[in-house]
């Protein structure tokens, strides 16, 4: 039974008087307990079409035309009052951003029981009740004290699944759910994937699920719709398109997907293959086949690292805990090496990059750049020092002055250090701008201006003014589209093999980092329990965290997608610890040379 029917569906955004189409003459289906994937990259126009079913584009300024039907009804003749008794009640939608979706000032379980209150007319009692029998459905532990939580006193993975319990609150023919794995981690991902599968079996509900993410298409859709600049270019069932894709683009997008083990065998890290959404032309990946030199000092020394940070409580303000972000770190980096750190959220990877850079001030533990003591020196010698090293942000937005010309904030380092003169600063900048594969007439534009592949472009250009031997990537292309992340790590090595410069590559991609990396450091509660080569941590795991991020890793191939995979194994831990406390000497076992495994 068709749950969805979409014809001809055409949105349009009014801007500076004229109607510009941004969907353009989409069409598909859905019949109920099936799951259809959207997919393509920023811009697509995926999630306007989601938020063109739902009716939530505001009136005054776009137009919608084509025909939705629900179940039989017309849902784009309907008034907005019978509008809002099928949201929520009919069709519920999953948002890609939980914090931004759910009210910071409302407890989650009080947002999820008014849905249940409106739609079905029960008691305050009675929706508590069923609040909290959701959540349990949803695996979240200790449901009844977790109802009076606040949105930030969850991790992201629990307020994903807040929003999973609120769309499924009132039992929906039709679920949408809009990149809502996007930015979590792989073991996150997977649970929150299979929770939406077991609900979707027992409730037979229709899916439609909008991602960017060839890997979790493969995984989870019956038919696949691919879009590109607003219009759909292909439609079909998922096998099929990943088999013979009848479009370029569809080519290009697969071939730009990361796959795991797609390096075994290899003693270099090598670039994507692209393919020009164009012309079709193949660009074909190339080893990186850059000379690491063991014998010399180490750019980068850290040893026994120790961040933590204070919990305070009560009306003084008295510290009552700590978060042990990073317990007794140790490694190594040399010149034009890339190391990576991986692991979940909370794990401590950011916390050491800029704990690294002192971004963040450690507790104990040394580190040398280039010999060089950074924790002893005072801020104007660590200002000189930090023309060595930089940092590549996740969110380039955020990290670029929204009123700054891009030009200027590429050129602010190389003035605020002294190292050239404005009209030499504006040379530098057009040699950075086309080395990152930008025009050099851009310099004058302003960040929003820049689509999220461009400006993460600029802010490795910024990063390169000072010619620095060390850059901290910390995940820097985790939420970038799949064609977008190829270019842009296919960029970042090849700026490695010209200028020698080492990445400490911070990610919990695995399937980017086993392309990237000659060495991987593994973290789990701010300790590292597995550290070695590439091969050796992807070929040969040790530790029964490593196999399970492994096994969590969503694998592009729909032929695969009843194998079962490890099971993800729930939460992680909690670094919080009381005061005084004291952790255990970690012990290593070393299986081979230079494979270290944290041993209970």
């Amino acid at each position: 039974m068709t749950v969805l029917s979409v014809e001809n569906l055409t949105t349009a955004f009014r801007r500076s008087g004229a109607w510009t189409p941004v969907v353009n003459d989409v069409s598909f289906s859905i019949a109920a307990g099936e799951t259809v994937a959207i997919v393509g990259e920023s811009g697509s126009g995926k999630s306007v079409t989601a938020m063109s079913i739902m009716r939530l584009l505001p009136e005054h300024t776009s137009r919608v035309t084509g025909k939705i039907t629900l179940g039989g009804t017309d849902v784009l003749s309907l008034p907005e009052k019978a509008m809002q008794d099928i949201r929520g009640n009919e069709i519920a939608m999953i948002f890609q951003e939980p914090m931004t979706s759910l009210n910071p000032v409302l407890s989650v379980g009080r947002q999820i029981a008014e849905s249940i209150i409106r739609h079905r007319g029960v008691s305050k009692a009675e929706a508590r009740t069923e609040t909290i029998r959701l959540l349990e459905r949803v695996r979240i532990p200790a449901a009844t004290s977790r109802f009076d939580e606040y949105p930030h006193q969850l991790s992201g993975g629990m307020l994903q699944r807040v929003m999973i319990a609120m769309a499924l609150a009132c039992r929906p023919k039709l679920l949408i759910a809009d990149e809502p794995t996007t930015a979590l981690d792989v073991t996150v991902q997977a649970e929150i994937l299979q929770l939406i599968k077991t609900l979707q079996d027992e409730e037979n509900m229709a899916v439609l699920f909008i991602t960017h993410d060839m890997g979790v298409v493969a995984e989870i859709a019956d038919r696949t719709v691919v879009m590109f600049r607003s219009r759909a270019l292909e439609t079909g069932a998922t096998e099929q398109i990943f088999a013979e894709p009848a479009n370029i683009y569809t080519k290009a997008l697969l071939s730009a997907v990361p796959r795991l083990g797609s390096m075994e065998g290899r003693d270099h890290p090598a670039t994507f293959p692209l393919t020009n959404t164009d012309s079709g032309e193949v660009v074909p990946e190339r080893e990186i086949a850059q000379t690491i030199d063991a014998s010399k000092r180490p750019i980068l020394e850290v040893r026994n690292l120790v961040t933590r940070f204070d919990i305070k409580s009560g009306l003084l303000g008295r510290v009552s805990g700590r978060v042990h972000a990073v317990e007794n770190v140790s490694f190594d980096l040399h010149q034009g090496e890339t190391l990576s750190l991986v692991g979940e959220s909370g794990c401590g990877k950011s916390t050491t990059g800029r704990s690294v850079l002192r971004l963040i001030e450690p507790v104990s533990g040394s580190i040398h750049i280039n010999g060089e003591d950074i924790r002893a020196l005072d801020q104007a010698k660590l200002l000189k020092q930090r023309q060595r090293m930089q940092m590549i942000f996740q969110d380039p937005f955020s990290s670029l002055n929204p009123r700054m010309r891009v030009g200027d904030a590429i050129m602010e380092p190389m003035i605020t250090h002294g190292l050239a003169s404005k009209s030499q600063a504006r040379d530098k900048v057009a040699d950075l701008m086309e080395r990152v594969g930008l025009q050099a007439d851009m310099a004058r534009r302003f960040p929003h201006e820049f689509s999220g592949g461009q400006r993460q472009r600029i802010s490795i250009a910024r990063a390169l003014t000072l010619n620095p031997g060390l850059i901290v990537a910390d995940e820097a292309v985790s939420a970038l589209d799949v064609s977008i992340k190829a270019q842009v790590v296919n960029l970042m090595m090849e700026l490695q093999e010209q200028l020698k410069v080492a990445y400490l590559f911070i990610s919990h991609d695995m399937a980017v980092v086993e392309r990237i990396s000659h060495r991987v450091a593994v973290m789990y509660l701010g300790e590292i329990v597995e550290i070695g080569t590439r091969a050796q941590i992807f070929g040969n795991p040790q530790h029964a965290y490593t196999r399970r991020l492994l096994s969590a890793v969503p694998i592009a191939d729909p032929s695969r997608r009843h194998l079962r995979r490890a099971a993800p194994g729930g939460e992680i831990g909690s670094a919080v610890r009381p005061l005084g406390y004291q952790p255990p000497a970690a012990h290593y076992a070393e299986p081979a040379p230079g494979h270290l495994v944290k041993i209970a």
